[in-house]
């Protein structure tokens, strides 16, 4: 496989008049499976009914015992996380001979953001129980962040400075031809720079060094270093390997709103999920990869999806053989929080949005699939299917389970309406939702044992409402899920190509 293909980002990069068609078909494919099952699903209540009412009840059983899954892993992987914490992880290191000869190479891009957000990011990197001479901490400044951008690194290169092994301010700048302006396009370049000022200035073996690249406020907790570092020296196949925490939006719990809350705690959950399938984990926001698979795979320059893609990339490029390790250790970061109400609601969905435009990497994956006589068929065909049902999942899922389940009934005609089976399916479905309640209460509970102490001036009604909040769940799952999941899909479907969008980071 020609490797310039892992620079794809669209279907305009490519020349070739078949590959450039058979990559549009793959990215058109994700709207097409999600509108032709809501296309259907209307269709299908009018012709047939019976059928439809059917398939639903079908789906709801099939949901509800998803949930009971899904629920176990999360319920397990907290176990795990808690267990973890309690541990210390840099005694277990320091048993292990050559674990000083291991470098961290921590990222944090800013464009905008204030000192008041950067700044505990960098004191809970002093704060973390690892030795800082073995620290490298870049702050990696967007050129285009103007003078808010640049007043903020001098203030943070003036405290920090002196604090770690090394530390560097890099400021990327703007209007690079080929990329796109964003974390993956700053992070590319501060890696190229951080190589040639630091790295190679003084000779550091690029398979000694662990870069982890974090959202600007992205605060470890303590031991995050030590289980990396840990992980890094006992799992098979480190050179081969991402790492990835679970992220825990416990900065501004208490003060972002409820709907914030669910979905934020909502995110927690999924990556606790998928840190108990490891054979899906993809790197996620804030994670940890070798420094020399950042020199041998360019981190991605032009996408949007910078986090997932670079697992992408890696696993292309080393033709399957490179997985994601989960580390079961929490880092905390933000909720959505902007100024007002109405623009914390406008920042969510957009948010949202970005998150679900990783559907640009099912034409990506699937085109380099096609391309890669390397991999497996099987590998491929797990992989595919992985994808392919998550998005679709999250575009259309909440939909049927809410909304469409009604269908029948309303177009489905009075033959239908007078039948045993229209009379059966909203108390089926009702009963097999009521059962599924299991996952909100089980993800209530755990989202009050991960809730930091309650600050003062909280209310005790505060307190109550993180409970009453999941009530929330169904409209957010549309409103906030299958809403901005489908305009992505049909974005990438007519070209309407999504650039990256930064969340604004509020303090209240």
């Amino acid at each position: 496989m020609k490797n310039n293909y892992l620079n794809i980002s669209s279907s305009l990069d490519l020349e070739d008049k078949k590959d450039r068609f058979i990559y549009r078909c793959f990215e058109f494919l994700p709207a097409f499976l999600s509108w032709g099952t809501l296309f259907l699903a209307f269709v299908f209540s009018w012709l047939n009914p019976a059928a439809v009412a059917v398939f639903i009840i079908a789906f709801d059983c099939f949901w509800l015992l998803r949930v009971l899954y899904l629920s176990f892993h999360q319920s397990a992987s907290y176990k795990i996380m808690q267990k973890n914490l309690s541990i210390d992880w840099l005694e277990k290191v320091k048993n292990i001979d050559n674990w000083q000869d291991i470098y961290h190479l921590v990222i944090l891009p800013t464009y905008k953001e204030s000192y008041e957000v950067v700044k505990p990011s960098f004191e809970a990197l002093l704060e973390s129980e690892y030795p800082k001479d073995k620290m490298i901490v870049v702050l990696a400044v967007e050129e285009r962040g103007g003078e808010t951008a640049r007043k903020t690194a001098e203030q943070i290169e003036k405290e920090f400075k002196d604090k770690f092994f090394k530390f560097l301010v890099v400021f990327h700048p703007k209007d690079i031809k080929g990329e796109i302006a964003g974390k993956g396009s700053n992070v590319a370049w501060t890696v190229k720079k951080a190589k040639e000022l630091i790295v190679d200035e003084i000779s550091l073996p690029y398979e000694n060094i662990i870069v982890s690249n974090f959202d600007v406020d992205t605060r470890p907790y303590p031991q995050y270093f030590a289980i990396l570092t840990w992980n890094y020296l006992t799992v098979e196949n480190p050179l081969k390997s991402s790492f990835q925490p679970i992220p825990v939006y416990n900065n501004n719990i208490w003060q972002a709103p409820s709907f914030s809350r669910v979905i934020a705690t909502s995110g927690t959950f999924w990556q606790m999920m998928q840190q108990e399938r490891p054979e899906q984990l993809v790197s996620y926001s804030s994670h940890s990869m070798p420094f020399k698979v950042l020199t041998e795979v360019e981190y991605p320059f032009n996408m949007t999806s910078d986090d997932s893609r670079i697992f992408w990339k890696a696993y292309l490029f080393y033709n399957g053989d490179y997985k994601v390790v989960p580390l079961y250790y929490p880092v905390s970061m933000d909720a959505v929080l902007a100024e007002d109400l109405k623009k914390t609601i406008i920042n969510q969905y957009k948010q949202q949005r970005r998150w679900a435009w990783g559907c640009e990497n099912i034409p990506f994956i699937l085109f380099n699939f096609f391309k890669n006589k390397k991999i497996s068929l099987n590998e491929k065909i797990r992989h595919t299917f992985v994808i392919l049902d998550g998005f679709w999942s999250w575009a259309v899922a909440t939909l049927i389970i809410f909304l469409l389940g009604w269908l029948p009934l309303m177009i489905g005609g009075e033959s239908f309406k007078t039948s045993l089976l229209s009379y059966n399916l909203p108390r089926l479905t009702s009963l097999i939702m009521t059962a599924a309640m299991v996952g909100i209460v089980i993800s209530a509970i755990t989202s009050l044992r991960l809730l930091p102490q309650k600050p003062e001036g909280f209310s005790k009604w505060k307190s109550l409402s993180m409970v009453f909040q999941w009530l929330l769940m169904p409209v957010t799952l549309i409103v906030f899920g299958a809403f901005p999941a489908l305009e992505s899909q049909t974005r990438l479907a007519f070209r309407k190509y999504l650039g990256f969008w930064v969340t604004e980071k509020a303090r209240k």
